[in-house]
């Protein structure tokens, strides 16, 4: 996968197998001016799978303007995504994944039905079962902070072992180890890597220190 010239750390893209880190970018309130650049300072770090949530300004113009800038290089999905025609109007504006805070089965079904991924919010074994069967390609434990590291072991014992588990929610850099012991594969990242009034360089930065933590974790 081509990546663009990393900025100020030159980290060079060491994704995980099926090509993305597992780490996802979460723009809340991100606006369409600035979505272009937030997305190439993002893949330039390395991360390559970014979501705008539905109750930021305009998302659906900001996704499709930063589907075009960076191609193929990420993916890009939304979040807080709660009805199906969510789902509809996500697909129109070249979305790839579907992030929702709940277990919705229409939402899920709908996301499948039109081929794009599915990332619903659970935190109780009986919503993750569920998710799954409806089809879900990967669990948002959110928020990951109630349950904690404990809590997750606990459900990953009984969940399927290819079933992705990403950990939401009041998780750091600094409790990646601790969470990935736990059985998580991966990480949404929420204010710490954006806010708005952030500048590219800002997420840059931060970007550039979930990666590093990724990958010492990960490899």
């Amino acid at each position: 996968m081509a990546l663009p010239t990393p900025v100020n750390s030159q980290i060079t893209d060491t994704a995980t197998p099926n090509g993305h880190r597992k780490l996802i970018a979460i723009l809340r309130g991100v606006e369409p001016h600035e979505a272009a650049d937030m997305a190439r300072a993002l893949v330039a770090a390395g991360i390559t799978m970014i979501e705008v949530p539905l109750n930021s300004p305009e998302p659906f113009k900001s996704i499709a303007l930063m589907k075009q800038a960076v191609g193929d290089a990420a993916m890009i999905g939304a979040g807080t995504v709660l009805t199906p025609q969510d789902v509809i109007d996500l697909k129109a504006a070249s979305g790839e994944f579907v992030v929702s805070p709940n277990c919705d089965i229409e939402v899920i079904a709908k996301t499948k039905d039109l081929g794009l991924g599915s990332w619903p919010g659970v935190l109780t074994p009986s919503e993750c079962f569920a998710a799954i069967k409806a089809g879900a390609d990967g669990l948002k434990i959110f928020p990951a902070s109630i349950i904690g590291a404990g809590g997750i072991k606990a459900m990953r014992a009984v969940l399927p072992k290819d079933m992705p588990v990403y950990a939401v929610g009041g998780v750091g850099p600094d409790d990646f180890a601790t969470y990935a012991k736990a059985g998580c594969d991966g990480f949404g990242l929420g204010s710490g890597i954006y806010k708005p009034g952030m500048s590219a360089d800002d997420v840059s930065k931060a970007a550039v220190a979930y990666v590093r933590a990724h990958d010492a974790v990960f490899g």
